[in-house]
C-alpha cells in the first residue's frame, strides 16, 4: 500500500511538471507572437523602401554629371574702350554639349546681379524675326547651328562654324566687334576649337562689311 502511494505521488508529480513545462512553452510562444506584432507595427510606421530610396537618391547624385564652362561677356566700361576686352563668368552645363550651351548662355546674357556689376552682351538685342533653322533634337526653332571641324561647309580640323538662324541687326562696328570677341573667347576655351567662323543666316561672315567673307578664306 505504501509503495502504491509512492508510485501515485511520483506519477502525479511527473504530470505536474509536464503541465508546468507546457505552460512555460505556451507563455514563451505567446510572448514571441506579441513581440513580433509590436515590431510589425513599428515597421509599418517607417516609409516603405526608405533605405532603398536613400540609396537610389545617393546613386543618382553620384552618377549625375555636369560640366563647368566659362562664358565671356563684355563689361562696362572696359569693353567700350577696348572691343576685344571680355571677362569670364562661371556656368555649369547639364549636358556634354558644352559649346552649344556656351553660345546659348551668351545669347541669354548675364544674370541681373551680373548685369548690375557691369557685365553685358548685345547679341540677344540684335536678333530678330523667325528662325530659319530647325533643331535636330526637336521641332522647336533654334537661334543658331554650331558645326565642329568645319569652315562654312568645308571640312577643317580645329575650326568651328557658328551660323545664326535669325536676322542680325547690329547698330555698328563696335557691337559687332564685342560680340565676335565674346564668341571667340568662349568657344576657344575648348581645346578642340582653334578658330571660329561666325556666319549670318544667309551664310556671310558676321561683321564683314567688305562683302568678301574673309572668315571663310
Amino acid at each position: 500500500m505504501q509503495q502504491h502511494k509512492y508510485a501515485f505521488h511520483v506519477e502525479w508529480h511527473g504530470h505536474f511538471l509536464q503541465h508546468k513545462v507546457l505552460c512555460i512553452v505556451f507563455l514563451l510562444i505567446f510572448l514571441e507572437i506579441m513581440f513580433s506584432a509590436c515590431n510589425s507595427n513599428v515597421s509599418s510606421s517607417t516609409p516603405p523602401n526608405a533605405s532603398a530610396n536613400i540609396t537610389s537618391q545617393t546613386t543618382t547624385m553620384q552618377t549625375a554629371k555636369t560640366y563647368p564652362v566659362k562664358i565671356y561677356f563684355s563689361k562696362v566700361p572696359e569693353s567700350y574702350n577696348d572691343f576685344s576686352a571680355v571677362f569670364p563668368l562661371d556656368r555649369t552645363s547639364p549636358a556634354s554639349g558644352v559649346a552649344t550651351f556656351a553660345i546659348q548662355q551668351i545669347i541669354a546674357g548675364p544674370t541681373p546681379s551680373e548685369s548690375s556689376s557691369g557685365y553685358f552682351s548685345e547679341l540677344k538685342k540684335i536678333m530678330s524675326g523667325p528662325s530659319v533653322c530647325s533643331n535636330a533634337a526637336s521641332t522647336e526653332s533654334s537661334d543658331f547651328t554650331l558645326a565642329l571641324d568645319k569652315k562654312g561647309s568645308a571640312d577643317e580640323q580645329g575650326t568651328a562654324t557658328l551660323k545664326f538662324c535669325r536676322v542680325l541687326s547690329s547698330p555698328g562696328v563696335g557691337t559687332d566687334a564685342r560680340i565676335q570677341s565674346e564668341i571667340n573667347a568662349t568657344l576657344k576655351q575648348f581645346a578642340s576649337i582653334k578658330k571660329v567662323a561666325i556666319l549670318t543666316k544667309d551664310g556671310h561672315c558676321f561683321g564683314d562689311e567688305s562683302g568678301r567673307d574673309f572668315c571663310l578664306h
